[in-house]
């Protein structure tokens, strides 16, 4: 039997995922993160993007879309506390296009560097959906 570590992954609405897991891929703040059972403790933030768990006897692994967040690793228990977090299956591919089109315009259009940050924001975040819905096709969804 494969070694597992508890995994949840929750937003300010809902649990998302919860369950044992074989390894846990996340974008942290300084790059790509792979989590292991009995990884040393962690706590850090995370950027947008997608998090990969491997449930065991599971062949796919379960993806869900992150904007962005807290991450807390102890030895057996993983916590994603997400800012936004959305299945990998209900990503909506238009409304991350439009979102990015949006994000893009207010950028040209700034007044402010206040707009011009959240203007940013709001585009990492379109473009992280993006790259999670490629992902998604690549592993034929």
């Amino acid at each position: 039997m494969a070694m597992t570590v508890h995994v949840d992954i929750v937003s300010a609405e809902e649990s998302i995922f919860s369950g044992l897991a074989e390894f846990v891929v996340l974008p942290g703040e300084a790059g790509e993160l792979g989590i292991l059972p009995g990884h040393t403790p962690l706590l850090t933030r995370i950027r947008p993007g997608a998090v990969r768990v491997k449930v065991p006897h599971q062949e796919e692994e379960e993806l869900v879309f992150v904007a962005g967040g807290l991450l807390e690793v102890q030895p057996s228990l993983v916590t994603v506390l997400a800012d936004t977090a959305i299945r990998g299956k209900d990503l909506d591919e238009a409304k991350a296009l439009e979102a990015k089109q949006k994000a893009e315009e207010m950028l040209a259009n700034r007044t402010s560097q206040l707009e011009y940050a959240k203007a940013q924001a709001e585009l990492a975040e379109a473009i992280a959906q993006l790259a999670a819905i490629q992902k998604l096709r690549k592993r034929g969804h």
